[in-house]
């Protein structure tokens, strides 16, 4: 009587089976994932109307005049509409979002005008008429005893802790494009100036930003989750006036 045959491996038939199983599955979770993700889909909300789904106004305690936001059509397009008078305040969107799958951050905007007296170096001059801030998660970890005991007593006084970082993306009056600073109010807050001066005024710019590489450029080191996307025009630091408009904004696989 002929001997059974013996798999050399010493993997058995099911165990083959399922590891073509699980790895089906991962490719059918990977092709799941949209390419695209909206975070901010102002072309598809009603002129006048309600913002999108997860969006809110972000205001500061200690500044009483806010910039006014409003959907309006530009266009043939539903954008945002932010007029600022000696105010600021900013519209936020509260999400949770790992950077390596996503790191492609894609807006447009349009500004009208510069702020004369902006100054990336000082808190006088610490306006933009146009600014996108992506922000990261609070990871205790990443700080020391000092820092972490900042984060909880902010956490106390506001009920959540703040983020651990931030990119601000700007439009600036003077400083020349491409160039990176702390915020003249936090170290934690690296500004990138993506448009500069006045020969694109008016004109409505699309913008691509690596968030992934700016984060390593700017603080050294892989991020954390990203938690917010937010748009922010002020003018309260200078007294001057600005408009904007803000398009879309979506982040992407790179």
């Amino acid at each position: 009587m002929p001997r059974p045959r013996t798999r050399s491996s010493g993997f058995s038939p099911s165990a083959e089976v399922l590891a073509a199983l699980l790895a089906a599955a991962a490719l059918l979770a990977a092709a799941a994932e949209p390419t695209v993700l909206e975070v901010g889909k102002f072309s598809a909300a009603r002129p006048g109307g309600p913002l999108p789904t997860g969006w809110r106004p972000l205001e500061f305690r200690k500044i009483p005049r806010h910039t006014d936001y409003r959907l309006v059509v530009d266009g043939e397009t539903v954008v945002v509409e932010a007029r600022s008078q000696a105010a600021a305040s900013g519209l936020v969107r509260p999400l949770h979002l790992d950077p390596t799958g996503y790191p492609i951050l894609e807006w447009r905007w349009r500004v009208l005008n510069l702020i004369d007296k902006a100054n990336v170096h000082e808190k006088s001059g610490d306006d933009y008429p146009a600014r996108i801030y992506v922000t990261f998660e609070y990871d205790p970890s990443r700080l020391g005893f000092i820092e972490r005991s900042k984060f909880e007593a902010v956490k106390l006084l506001y009920g959540e802790y703040p983020p651990l970082a931030a990119i601000d993306y700007i439009w600036e009056a003077h400083a020349p494009q491409g160039t990176i600073v702390p915020n003249p109010y936090s170290g934690r807050v690296e500004m990138f100036v993506v448009e500069s001066g006045r020969e694109r005024l008016g004109t409505w710019i699309a913008e691509r930003r690596d968030v992934l590489a700016d984060y390593r450029r700017a603080f050294g080191e892989d991020p954390p989750a990203i938690s917010g996307v937010a748009l922010m025009t002020d003018t309260d630091n200078t007294g001057e006036s600005a408009t904007a408009y803000y398009g879309d904004i979506v982040f992407r696989k790179r």
